[in-house]
Parts: C-alpha cells; structure tokens; sequence
C-alpha cells in the first residue's frame, strides 16, 4: 500500500478547555498520512483514479472550522474517521499540531493511527 501526505494544513478554529480558547480562534496544524493504491492513477495519469488530496483538505478545513472540539484528540479522531468513510482510506495517520498551547513549548498536540495498512 503506498501513502499520500499532506503536512501542515492550517485551520483556525475555537479549540481548547478554558475560557479564553472558547473566545478566541487559534491555528491548529494538521498532518495526514493516508493509505492509497497509486498504481491505476500512475499507469493512467489521472486524478480520478486516486485520492484527491485536495478534495481531503478541503473538507478538513471545513470540518474543523465548523466544529468547536475541546480537546485536539476529539478533533484528530473526527478527522480521521471522516477521511475513512468519505474517502474510503482504510488507513490513516493524524497529526494536529496546537502550537504554543504550553508557553515553554513551541508545539503540542496527538498523533493517531486508525485502520488496517
């Protein structure tokens, strides 16, 4: 199985517990490692015979604008499991990435897997 990548897909977004975080829009970062089979789409040179990356991040974007998570891993989960079932990924890796969250740290945030490679 071979992967497409798509690394630091800026949303700003309501995320986060306190007060402040449910006021003001933040910037996540999102990382996505999504399994495909390129072969059909190398052999014939077509976009529709793969996975549109672009279509995913257009619908992450929107999925994460839309939604107000508390916490990143309920953002990571939902991205994850929206790539599988609207795309048809069987497997997937998500990163969101919540810089500065902690003010001694330049990055924070989860790193999840779901499916089968």
């Amino acid at each position: 199985m071979d992967t497409i990548f798509l690394n630091d897909l800026r949303v700003e977004t309501i995320v986060g517990v306190l007060d402040w975080e449910r006021q003001m829009p933040q910037t996540v970062s999102i990382d996505l490692e999504m399994a495909a089979d390129i072969q059909a789409a190398a052999a014939a040179d077509a976009l529709e015979a793969t996975l549109d990356y672009k279509a995913v991040s257009t619908r992450i974007v929107s999925l994460v604008k839309e939604s107000q998570f508390k916490l990143v891993e309920t953002m990571a989960e939902a991205i994850a499991q929206t790539i599988m079932s609207e795309f048809s990924v069987p497997w997937v890796r998500v990163q969101v990435h919540k810089p500065w969250a902690i003010s001694a740290a330049r990055d924070v945030g989860v790193c999840i897997e779901r499916g089968e490679r």
